[in-house]
This record gives C-alpha cells, structure tokens and sequence, in this order.
C-alpha cells in the first residue's frame, strides 16, 4: 500500500518502480508496476495481482482493509476427492469407474453448488439413444416375420444380415465402450462382476455373428439355414446395450437426486448480508466475508445470514427450519438467532457470532452429506452372485471349447466354437440391468397411487427390516398449522364477545399466534373492529381500544403486570396445558374476562396408524423439539412408546446414531429441516410431502398426502418390491443357468444335437421378458 493516489487503472510505466507489496485480498507479493492493478481506499491506494482482486476489494474494502481474510472462518480447501457409493474404501484424487463393481465415482465432501450436470449420466443417456435407435430397427428387421412384416424377404438373407451388421456395429464398437472398459477392469482387478458377463455375453454374441457374416462356409451344414448362410445374433448385443443402458440411467438419476438434500439446505443460507461498518455506514457484503464480531442489519423479509444474537429492535423470526415448530418466535435485544431462518417484518441489528463452518445451518449440512455416504445398495446381491456366477460360467465356456475340440466329431473346431458362445451366450446377463429398474419403476407407480413415493430400492430393502420408527411431532403427527381450540369467558362475557375483542386486538398484532385466532373468529362469522392505540408488549401480549374498551390479551405475566386475577380459570388453562396447547388470558377494563387456547391438531389417521404399525412390530419413538409437557400430552393420547423433548436436530440424528449401535434397524419421518439429518442418517428416511424440499430429498419414502397411515402402506409395498427383485434376480440368473448345460452339449448324446445359438439368444430373452413380466405384478398389489 502507498499513500499516493493513483488513478485506477495501472499506473502508468514510466512510474518509478515501488516497493514490494503484498496483495490485501490473496496475499500474493507484487511490485506495483505497469502491470499490477489498483484502487482507492480511505486516501490510500491499494495493488492487486489481478483484476479479479481488484473487484472483490472494491465491493467490501473494509474487510480486506481490517486483515478479514486472514481471519475468515471456512473449513481448508483440500483436493476433492471421490469415491465409490457401494465401496467406501475406494478413493482417489480423480473421477472414474470403481474397480471392484464399475459404479462411477461420487465427489466426497459438501457439493458447493457449482458442480456440472453428471458427466457420466449426459454420456450414458447419448449413448442409450443412439443403441436404441440402431436396436429398433434391427428388432424390426429380425422379427419382422413372426408378426407378418415380410422385410427379410424383401431384401433377401444376406442384404439382411449385413443390414445387421451395418446397425450393431456402431452399439457394440462404440456405445458400449464404456461396458467393455469397466468388463476389461474388472477381470484385471480380479473382482468379476455384471460387466464381466455383459462384456463377454455382448463380444461373444458379436464376434459369432460377425464370424458367421464374413465366412459363414466355416459351419457346419446343421447350423446353415441355406447355403452360405448362418443365423447372426446382432440384434441380441445392441438389445443388451440398450437395456443396460436404460437400467444405468434410471441408477444414476437416482444417485444425483441425493445431492439435491444438500442442495436445497444451502439455498437456505442468504448469499450476501448487510453489515453495519464502524462509521456508521451499511453495506452489503459477500456471505463468506462476515467475520465474529460484526454488526448486521437483518431487514424484514430477509434470512437470518449467520448465528448470532440480537443487539436492537424485536421481530417474529421463522425457526421451522430448526425447531420443525410452525409458530415463528418473537426476538427482542439479547436473543439469539440462527442463520438460515426467516425474518418476520421487523428490523434487527445482530452480532454475528458463529459464522462460515461454525453455523448451525453448516454443521445440519456436514451431517446430511456424511450420513448419505453410509448405504448398501441392494445391487450388492448382484455383484456377490456375480462373483462366483462369472467364473464358473467362463470355465465352463473353456471346458466346452477344450472337450468338443479334442473329442467331438468333426468339424471339432467349429463345434467346439459353437459350444463355447452358447454357454457365454445363454449366460450373458441380459435381465440383470432390468431386474432391479423394472421392479422399483412399477412398485414407484403403484406406491404414487396410494400416496408413497419410493425413492430407489434400498429404500425399501431396509424399511422391509425396520423395529423402530422415531417420528416427528410438528407436521408429522399433527397439522403442522396452529388452530384456535378453545374460547371461555366468565359470565356476563360471552364466547362471542370474548372472541370478537381478541380477535379484533389480533388484527393489529404481528404476533405468531394471531392469525390463529383470527381465523378461527372468521370461521365462526365473528365480527372483528379495527384497534385503537394498539400497543404490543414484547414476551408479554397486546393491549388496545376496542369499542370504548381497554382490552389485554397475553400470558400470565401480562396478567400479574395489570393485576388481573386469574384463579376463576387457573386450573382450565393448566388443564389446557397440559393437554399442549398454548393459553392466552383476556382480560376487559380492570376485570379477567376469559381465556383462549391455540393448538396444532393432530391428524385424524395418526392414532390408527400408530396402532397398525405396533401390529407389525414396530416401536414408536417421538422425538421433536416442542417443550416436553406438550410433548408427552401428544403421546399419551397416540399410545407412543418413548418421547425425546426439546431435542436439536443433532439431537435427532444422535438418538438413530445409539439406536443403530444398540443393533436396531430404524427408519425415520419427519417433514422440516431440522429433521434432514436424522433422515439421511436413518435406514430409511420418510418424509411427509406438505413439509420442506430438504426433508423430501433426504428421504427414501415420500408420504405425498402426509398421511401416516402410508407408513404401513409403505411397509406393505416394500415387502411386496423385496420379494419381487430377488425373484427377478432369479429369473435373470436361473434360465441361463439352467441353460449353460444344455449349451456345453450335455445332451448331445441323446439327442445327437447342439443347443444353436439362436435357442441360447431365445433363452436368455425369456429371462428379460420373465423379468418385466414379473415386475408388472406389482400394479396389482394389495397395500389396504
């Protein structure tokens, strides 16, 4: 820095040169020249590495000014880092596919929201709408005749078959490239899986047809339909690539859609806040450039940008994000303030307290990310069938190469040859890539039909095991919307006329609970004035003029402050109380008038539902952050086994922390913010579909209607969807399996004939149809 005042831009080269200085926004050493930058502050200019710099120091000089970068409060930045969802021990420095199972490689960490579209996912969807444009037309030409479409004869047999040729090459050469990659990684790192088989199945149904395309005189006169021409499977590997494809795409949708929970939680944080700068002055300043200790002014309407605690004036703020409570708190001078929250429609000036990595909203974040790193995909079961299905299926390939060779009769090679591609033929996998998309595709849409969305299938894998549901309170077991309840007045006051005042005070109050009660006024055609003199007592209540009268309406301090005796209705509002609801005292003039109370009701189905899910099993435990009177009144009357009051969010994901140490399989519901950590960190999240997008996207189970009762229809659904994928894992391996004999020539002694390729390509599509056939079943299951 100099205390010259040079004009910005550069000055100018013939300058003489200064002395070294250090860049106030990177640090960087520069020698102020002809080509540094630099800008005015304060009577003093300023040098910069780069233009870049030179920017941010002019949108918040007094940061950079004060050393705020040397003192900002982030977490280091390191490499990213990625690893594989299926196997947590893989890591490293660059994107790619996991050796031991092919899964593409996830970013590790907290997403910034700056990440590119799913590279893979953009890759894959080209790929799959090309292999089905050239298997469409190839399906076509090959079955045309089996539905009376005479396009083989048209064209005769061999301009056929190079049409087929012609049409798989670019699937098989090109579009499956990335199949063969992860087949080919998989053999070198010892660990065969589904794109082991998919790659020897796919080359070895190509290589044959292309054999038998370009020198189909090599066959025996039995496998030659007419002279020089051999039936071709080219319409069998594109059709495997594009399933395959089909069934990755549907995968890796899935897997991006757990990004967006965390997403979503740091859209909440504001990305700039209003400082109030030592002279005076307001200025709004870049989120990561808030430091402890500085003032901010939170003007109504905005977030809350840091944790902090209020200095002046007093607001409702909106806390649902944190608490999962719907009624916003009141803050006045002293009161502490969390970011990400909403403020109500007054002013605040704060004291920034816990800021970057050290905010509540932060930490709910690191917690999201952490717990959805934890899964086991039940694509799991595939990969261990695999691992000992792919080698038995390759030795037994060789073993009928080896034995046709040596003792079939001639020609012993060509047999041998046949042999050997229909064992890897008939066990090629071609269902595996349906068997799980298929089921949870139709059980998706049988659930959305009874109001369950199903995230993907591990979602139901593991609800199918769950003994202990913790459930949120607020939206979840009740409404979620503050409802007036009760309304008493002590003779001569009417209910009518006790209504009508404190409604009518209500109208001028900015008070949470106000617009309860008057709604609740406007439901029953209660007349409502407007006030005179409103006045409102912060943590108190409201006083005003109401038709000549001095009507109070608040809590029992309010009550002590205007010497109004309350005893004629003590013992209702402890009953009240007790019962979870929120008591207001009214009094008229000098005299105690009545009291109203204001509740958030519990959903009509919540009982039963308790009910059906104690039936299968399932203990029930509450955990919300409501005060612990109402708490244990909501669960007195749903028959809830244990109750957790005035809990935090981490709170919440702590209790599923213990209760999967002590070896219980647990599932969570809830509907805020505040529950996104216990949610991902559960076995199974379930969210009520009228609460927060964060909520929603950290769950496997959706309740759209958020009616609990789904909870046992989701139940129902998952047994039925467990059942019906390892049924289709078993369709997809138990044909060919039956099959690979048959193909080796097992039975060439009795019938004196080998199992053709086209009844192995037949075979091994039986299992694709079992499978989608199977799937379909679901449509129909019985959820009531």
């Amino acid at each position: 820095m100099s205390t010259d005042n040079h004009a910005n831009p550069t000055p100018p080269s013939e300058a003489p040169a200064a002395a070294m200085e250090s860049d106030p926004v990177c640090g960087m050493d520069i020698t102020p020249g002809a080509d540094s930058f630099s800008a005015d502050y304060d009577k003093s200019t300023f040098h910069f590495c780069s233009q870049k710099c030179a920017d941010k120091f002019v949108q918040d000089p007094v940061f950079y000014v004060n050393g705020g970068p040397a003192r900002r409060n982030t977490a280091p930045v390191q490499g990213a880092q990625y690893t594989c969802p299926m196997h947590p021990e893989i890591v490293q420095d660059v994107p790619g596919d996991c050796p031991k199972c092919g899964m593409a490689l996830e970013l590790m960490g907290v997403p910034d929201g700056t990440q590119e579209p799913n590279p893979e996912l953009v890759d894959f969807t080209r790929r799959f709408w090309i292999s089905a444009f050239m298997a469409i037309p190839l399906l076509i030409l090959t079955m045309g005749p089996l539905v009376g479409l005479p396009i083989r004869e048209w064209l005769g047999e061999r301009v056929s078959i190079w049409c087929e040729l012609a049409l798989s090459t670019p699937v098989v050469l090109w579009a499956a490239i990335p199949f063969f990659k992860r087949g080919w990684s998989s053999i070198i790192n010892r660990s065969p899986n589904m794109w082991t088989l998919i790659m020897l199945g796919v080359g070895a149904a190509y290589g044959y047809s292309l054999v038998a395309t370009l020198i189909p005189g090599s066959f025996p006169p039995s496998f030659q339909t007419s002279p020089n021409v051999v039936p071709v499977y080219f319409e069998a590997a594109a059709v495997i690539i594009a399933l395959v494809f089909l069934g990755q795409i549907l995968e890796l949708r899935a897997r991006e859609r757990t990004g967006s929970a965390i997403q979503a939680l740091l859209d909440l944080a504001p990305k700039t806040a209003r400082r109030v700068n030592p002279d005076g002055t307001e200025l709004d300043v870049p989120i990561e450039n808030i430091l402890t200790g500085d003032k901010l002014r939170v003007r109504p309407g905005d977030s809350i940008p840091v944790d902090g605690s209020v200095l002046e004036g007093r607001s409702s703020v909106d806390e649902s994000m944190i608490s999962g409570e719907p009624v916003p708190v009141e803050k006045s001078e002293g009161d502490a303030l969390t970011g990400g929250t909403l403020n109500g429609n007054g002013s605040l000036i704060m004291m920034a307290e816990h800021v970057g990595t050290d905010t509540m909203l932060s930490k709910i974040v690191g917690m999201v990310a952490s717990a959805q790193r934890s899964r086991a995909p039940i694509q799991g079961l595939v990969d261990k069938v695999a691992s000992w299905f792919v080698p038995i299926v390759v030795v037994i390939a060789l073993l009928a190469f080896a034995i046709w060779a040596v003792f079939g009769p001639s020609p012993a090679m060509i047999h041998a040859i046949v042999a050997a591609v229909s064992v890897l033929i008939i066990a090629c996998p071609c269902a595996l890539g349906l068997a799980t998309p298929m089921s949870i595709m139709t059980a998706t849409g049988r659930g959305a039909l009874a109001g369950v969305l199903i995230r993907d299938a591990e979602a139901m894998e593991r609800f199918a095991k769950v003994d202990v549901l913790v459930v949120d309170k607020t939206g979840t077991l009740t409404e979620g919307k503050p409802k007036l309840t009760d309304v008493i007045g002590i003779d001569p006051v009417t209910e009518t006329d006790l209504l009508s005042a404190a409604a009518s005070l209500e109208k001028g109050s900015e008070h949470p609970l106000a617009e309860a009660i008057i709604s609740g006024a406007a439901a029953r055609q209660v007349t409502m004035v407007k006030p005179v003199n409103f006045e409102a007592i912060t943590g108190k209540g409201v006083r005003g003029d109401i038709g000549g009268i001095i009507v109070a309406l608040g809590n029992k301090a309010m009550m002590q402050d205007l010497n109004i005796d309350i005893s004629a209705l003590e013992q209702q509002s402890i009953a009240l109380q007790r019962d979870g609801k929120t008591v207001m005292f009214v009094a008229m003039g000098t005299r105690f008038a009545g009291l109203i109370g204001v509740a958030d009701p519990i959903k009509e189905t919540t009982k039963e539902a308790i009910q059906a899910l104690h039936q299968t099993g399932i203990k029930v435990i509450m955990a919300t952050g409501d005060n612990e009177r109402t708490a244990l009144a909501v669960a007195a009357k749903l028959g809830i086994d244990e109750v957790r009051a005035d809990v935090m969010p981490e709170d919440k994901k702590a209790l599923i922390d213990d209760l999967h140490d002590s070896g219980h399989k647990t599932a969570m519901a809830g509907d805020g913010v505040n529950d996104a950590p216990a949610l991902a960190a559960a076995g199974v999240g379930i969210a009520m579909g009228t609460g927060a997008d964060v909520a929603v996207e950290s769950a496997g189970i959706t309740l759209v209607k958020g009616d609990l009762t789904g909870i046992v229809r989701a139940r129902k659904l998952s047994n039925a969807t467990l059942s019906n994928i390892k049924q289709n894992l078993f369709f997809a391996f138990g044909y060919n399996a039956i099959g690979i004999p048959i193909a080796a020539g097992v039975l060439y002694p009795i019938t004196g004939m080998l199992l053709s390729p086209m009844i192995a390509a037949a075979a091994m599509s039986l299992s694709s149809v079992s499978v989608i056939s199977n799937a379909l079943r679901l449509r129909r299951v019985k959820l009531d």
